[in-house]
């Protein structure tokens, strides 16, 4: 996997972007807050500037104005750090967009602890939590650059709010656009195995399909389960998993409170009981580090995936 080509998401949201209005989507104007450079919309602003509107360091007003957009025909994607998208604007994202169920999208960059030397100010590990707690808001956490660039498409194509969350580190591109299909609300399976399930979104599914090969090579045949959209959930290939499997982890970067482990939780409490354990930051703020390094302290990685297995196993 070392020479697998290496794509930050946040690429793949400014480079979509620029292409879908390139294809004579009209419609499509982009917000954001004094970081179009970082959140590569800056890519948009400069091939369509009378579609670019930078409403500066004021989160929630630009969350209106997108709704303002919204309500007069056009498609919105606004566009900031995960930590302002979804924590400083909150109120607004749920009071203007999500109340009224406006056709807004939420492109949230820098999410989780991989935004590394920026620190645990602008680690946003919330940001799964605070959006699927909104009525009728999708939440998407693409893993790598195709998976990114086919949802950014079909968040523009569906009616209602989304809240799509990208990286600033590289990660991997794993899947064969040619072969890949993007579909929302469901999950893909990468890997066949009945020994345990790896559920897995956003970089640390990468991390569950190295995971995946090493428990192989111990005879250890795991199951990893890409979920892109963590709301709504795919409940069928949890479930499926969880029955065939046994046992179940979950992986994600965002806090194990409130994100994609309490989500497969919440349905196999009540549908099909199962063992989970959650991959996961345990609870506790993040620190300013390498992006690396930093996923590994926290746990966020294949080895602390592959320990979490042994344990499950009794191995």
């Amino acid at each position: 996997m070392a020479d697998v080509k290496k794509i930050a998401t946040r690429d793949s949201y400014g480079n979509t972007l620029k292409e879908l209005a390139a294809e004579g989507h009209d419609d499509l104007v982009v917000l954001d807050a004094d970081l179009a450079a970082a959140t590569k919309t800056g890519m948009f602003q400069k091939a369509y500037p009378d579609r670019h509107f930078d409403c500066g360091i004021a989160e929630g007003n630009m969350v209106g104005v997108a709704a303002g957009l919204a309500a007069m025909g056009y498609v919105p994607f606004v566009s900031s750090f995960a930590m302002f998208a979804a924590g400083r604007a909150f109120e607004q994202v749920r009071n203007s967009v999500g109340y009224p169920h406006l056709n807004v999208k939420i492109g949230a960059t820098h999410g989780g602890i991989s935004v590394g030397e920026d620190g645990a100010s602008h680690q946003c590990c919330e940001d799964f939590a605070l959006m699927r707690s909104i009525p009728g808001m999708t939440v998407i956490c693409p893993a790598d650059d195709i998976e990114a660039r086919a949802a950014v498409r079909a968040a523009y194509a569906m009616e209602g709010p989304v809240y799509l969350r990208f990286g600033r580190l590289a990660v991997p591109v794993f899947h064969d656009e040619a072969n890949y299909h993007f579909e929302l609300g469901k999950g893909e399976q990468l890997t066949e195995g009945n020994d345990i399930a790896i559920i897995a979104t956003g970089l640390m599914v990468n991390e569950a399909r190295m995971a995946a090969e090493q428990l192989a090579a111990e005879g250890i045949h795991a199951r990893v389960i890409n979920i892109h959209t963590i709301k709504p959930l795919d409940e069928e290939i949890v479930i499926k998993a969880a029955k065939e499997c046994g046992k179940v982890i979950t992986a994600e970067e965002h806090n194990v409170i409130g994100g994609l482990g309490e989500a497969v939780c919440a349905v196999l409490s009540e549908k099909q009981p199962t063992p989970v354990r959650r991959v996961g930051v345990q609870d506790v703020f993040g620190c300013s580090g390498p992006a690396w390094d930093l996923l590994k302290k926290f746990g966020l990685d294949a080895a602390t995936i592959c320990k979490t297995a042994h344990e499950m196993l009794g191995k």
